[in-house]
């Protein structure tokens, strides 16, 4: 076989194949065209294949002068599709460019005005990917891998030539679904993808859509390549392409045909498919969808079983209520959901009775809405529609208020907490948590009223406190925390945290709802600030639930009087005080916030003082530490013992430092106000306005160095805004002698009151050093005299041993002691006075 394969002379067959003319001459290439396709029956070889391509290519010329060609040059095309034959593993990597080549330059003969030969390249094409061995191997060659060719053509750019080749096969209808099956191969791709979308393949594929085809394959194999380009590819860019309204009315029509004319299940299938494709477009706010009327259809299609008002539109439509049709109605949900995001299509959601149709779901379970649906399926459109109208009900108030939505969502509201036997499905992604028990329903309940309350809508969250909100939502709250101590769920924690922000809203700046809150509402509150604060790490939504429960506290207890005594009086300062010790800087700056709002009452100040945290900590200290840490985080310069470095800034953040003067009119925060509202350094001044700057227990002399800088914060403060005044002044203007006088005056008092900070700082700093020298002193003392005492001891004893080792020492120190005796005398003499010798006769001892 070898030697048969070299004995055709491919340079010859080439040669003569440029040559024209004569009809003998033209027998002569069509016999040795076939002798060719006759010796590589079984397959091209790596090495032949850029002469076989060349071939290609000339025959591909004769075609437009003679037809006769065409035959040898789909035979041609065909042995693309068999193995390509390698003599050595390397070959294939070192034929690579050629291999790429010749199949890219399959894609260029697409060109060829032959439908034969298109529908041969497709047909090798698809090959690609259904490889099969010829009946008899090449001597001494084996075939390349069954991955190599379609590497191959992802290098050599044949995806993209196919997708351009569709405008050249628009109006032939069994090429282009040739030429679609092929780019449908290629779409597994993720390179393929890439290409296909820089030849603008989503838009080309979409305007085919709605072309005349009674097998159904057009929009069977778009719609198949249009779910890989999307999966494969920018999902932004593809929508982008399809985003046009030429695009959009071609999806229309084929959606609206497959709805009212399809029959089968395939048929459904690929309507959904459709539907998903028309969902991710509308997310797109530059599409037609509206303009196009698509939108329109849409929203009817998803309302007219629950409105059943009749509409042209769909008319003779009718859900069978397969889990085809199940699965569509939950897309038509979804599209609502979407398109109450953009605000030109608010009308058409309310001339389409899209909330009443939404509320119709809005009631207890009792029996499915539809007989056809099981319930299952009721439960998961129901809450699909429950979540559908947390999007919808902002964006139509007035309709909301019109259905009486408020009355129906707490009626529904007051089943989910009520004992009547109802068992969930639970089987959905809507229905998480909620198997056995009505939590899902609650949960997305409660997600509507917190999207409509978020509005601070008063006639919305009047119409919901008239109806008693306020006491219903205690007792869900009630509810949801006893269960809670059952079992913890992130369903129950989510209930909890929206319960509480409904709370919040409510009763923010209303006195009557707070004192409808008071005592109730604070005894459910204060177990949320007796949370173990390790749960704030667990990933359920402990944190959001803390937060919640703290803006419910700002919200509905600060400012009612009542409400303030009754939390202080349950130690609620204390807790507060422990969280803040948690030093959780997110925590930190709203608690601080809460605590400053509190100390108008002048309880707090005394449950402050007698606070003590962790090893006695006070709360002085505490908030010195917060200050800081703040410092540190901010990047204000300090030394190591806490002192002003920068006298002319003392406060100054990095930010600030870095920041140029940029002149701002009048009505615009500059960056050193902008800090006061940012950090929580100001909170912590006005916490120790209240509690005193004096007599402060607890405080070590690094704490009462912070100190000073806090006790002059606003002062500093003051001096910041002025240097920015200053600056900002000397940028765009230059004042008069008396302005720059005063000007001067002004940064001297600030540079002022840093120097003498730092002077009280300098001199607490030499205080404490004294006092730790004379601390050291008086530890000492008593170990100095210990030493004293003992050196004395064995002074003593060496003396001792000295007299009574040497006889002339002993006699020394009895000439002392006899010179004390006498030294001891008085000097006048005692008359009448007894006198008594001192000295004991005859005495040999030396003790």
């Amino acid at each position: 076989q070898d030697t048969q394969l070299r004995s055709v002379d491919l340079d010859h067959v080439i040669k003569l194949l440029k040559g024209s003319g004569s009809k003998d001459l033209e027998k002569e290439q069509l016999k040795t065209l076939k002798k060719v396709v006759k010796h590589f029956e079984n397959g091209l070889p790596l090495k032949n294949l850029a002469q076989i391509t060349e071939i290609l290519n000339l025959c591909a010329e004769k075609m437009n002068e003679q037809e006769a060609f065409t035959e040898p040059l789909c035979e041609l095309i065909k042995l693309f599709g068999l193995p390509f034959q390698k003599k050595k593993s390397s070959d294939e990597v070192n034929y690579s460019v050629e291999v790429s080549q010749s199949i890219a330059q399959l894609g260029y003969l697409m060109r060829v005005p032959s439908s034969q030969v298109k529908i041969q390249i497709c047909k090798c094409i698809v090959s690609f990917y259904n490889m099969e061995l010829p009946g008899k191997l090449l001597s001494g060659y084996q075939p390349t891998s069954a991955s190599y060719k379609i590497q191959m053509a992802e290098i050599g750019g044949l995806a993209e030539t196919l997708v351009l080749s569709l405008a050249l096969v628009e109006n032939q209808l069994t090429e282009k679904l040739w030429v679609l099956k092929a780019l449908q191969h290629l779409s597994i791709s993720g390179g393929n993808c890439r290409l296909m979308m820089k030849a603008q393949a989503a838009s080309r594929l979409c305007l085919y859509l709605n072309g005349a085809d009674p097998s159904g394959q057009l929009v069977f194999r778009s719609s198949d390549i249009l779910w890989n380009l999307l999966e494969n590819t920018s999902k932004e860019e593809i929508v982008n392409q399809l985003s046009s309204l030429e695009c959009v009315h071609a999806l229309k029509e084929v959606f609206v045909d497959l709805l009212m004319h399809g029959f089968r299940r395939c048929d459904y299938q690929l309507r959904n498919d459709l539907l998903v494709i028309a969902t991710l477009i509308a997310e797109n706010p530059e599409a037609p969808m509206i303009e196009s009327g698509f939108a329109e259809l849409l929203i009817v299609l998803a309302t007219f079983t629950e409105v059943k008002l009749p509409n042209p539109l769909v008319k003779g439509f009718k859900l069978n209520c397969s889990y085809e049709d199940f699965e569509m109605k939950k897309l038509l949900f979804n599209v609502i959901g979407i398109l109450s995001k953009i605000s030109s299509a608010a009308q058409l959601l309310s001339e389409n009775h899209v909330m009443p149709a939404l509320l119709y779901y809005v009631k207890p379970n009792q029996k499915p809405g539809f007989h056809d649906w099981s319930a299952a399926q009721y439960e998961e459109l129901q809450l699909h529609a429950i979540s559908v109208l947390a999007s919808v009900a902002p964006v139509l108030v007035d309709k909301y208020l019109s259905c009486q939505a408020n009355t129906l969502l707490l009626v529904f509201l007051e089943w989910c907490i009520g004992q009547d036997p109802f068992f969930s499905q639970g089987n959905s992604f809507h229905g998480t948590g909620g198997r056995g028990n009505k939590l899902a329903q609650m949960r997305y309940g409660l997600r509507v009223l917190r999207f409509v309350v978020s509005l601070y809508d008063d006639a919305v969250n009047i119409n919901l406190c008239d109806q008693g909100a306020i006491s219903q939502l205690l007792d869900i709250l009630k509810y949801a925390a006893n269960k809670s101590k059952e079992k913890e769920t992130a369903i129950l924690l989510e209930i909890q945290a929206d319960t509480l922000f409904i709370l919040s809203v409510l009763c923010e700046n209303d006195l009557h709802r707070k004192e409808l809150f008071s005592c109730e509402g604070i005894a459910i509150l204060i177990p949320f600030f007796k949370m173990d604060p390790k749960k704030l790490y667990s990933g359920l939504g402990h944190n959001s639930l803390l937060f919640s429960a703290l803006d419910c506290l700002w919200s509905c207890v600060i400012g009612c009087y009542l409400a303030e005594d009754y939390f202080i009086e349950k130690q609620g300062i204390f807790l507060l005080l422990d969280l803040l010790a948690l030093k959780e800087k997110n925590l930190s700056n709203i608690i601080l916030g809460i605590l400053v709002e509190f100390c108008d009452n002048p309880k707090t100040t005394l449950h402050m003082s007698i606070w003590r945290g962790k090893r006695d900590q006070t709360a002085a200290n505490l908030l010195i530490q917060l200050w800081r840490q703040e410092e540190m985080d901010l990047g204000v310069k300090r030394d190591q013992y806490g002192m002003i470095v920068d006298i002319k800034r003392p406060i100054a953040t990095s930010f600030q430092r870095q920041q140029k003067i940029i002149p701002v009119p009048a009505n615009c925060l500059t960056f050193a106000i902008m800090e006061i509202s940012e950090s929580i350094r100001a909170k912590i001044y006005s916490l120790f306005c209240k509690l005193g700057f004096e007599n402060l227990p607890g405080l070590s002399a690094k704490d009462f160095v912070t100190l000073a800088i806090i006790q002059r914060y606003i002062d500093f403060k003051v001096g910041e805004v002025w240097s920015e005044i200053c600056a900002e002044i000397k940028e765009e203007f230059r004042p008069i002698t008396s302005d720059v006088r005063t000007l001067k005056a002004i940064s001297k008092v600030s540079e002022h009151t840093g120097r003498t900070v730092f002077a009280l700082q300098t001199k607490l700093l030499e205080s404490q050093h004294h006092h730790k020298i004379q601390e050291v002193e008086k530890t000492y003392k008593p170990i100095q005299a210990i030493r004293t005492q003992r050196e004395l001891i064995n002074k003593s004893w060496e003396d001792f041993l000295t007299r009574t080792s040497n006889y002339e020492a002993l006699k020394e120190a009895k000439r002392l002691q006899e010179i004390a005796v006498e030294a001891s005398k008085p000097k006048a003499k005692v008359q009448n006075g007894q006198f008594h010798n001192t000295d004991i006769k005859n005495l040999h001892t030396t003790v």
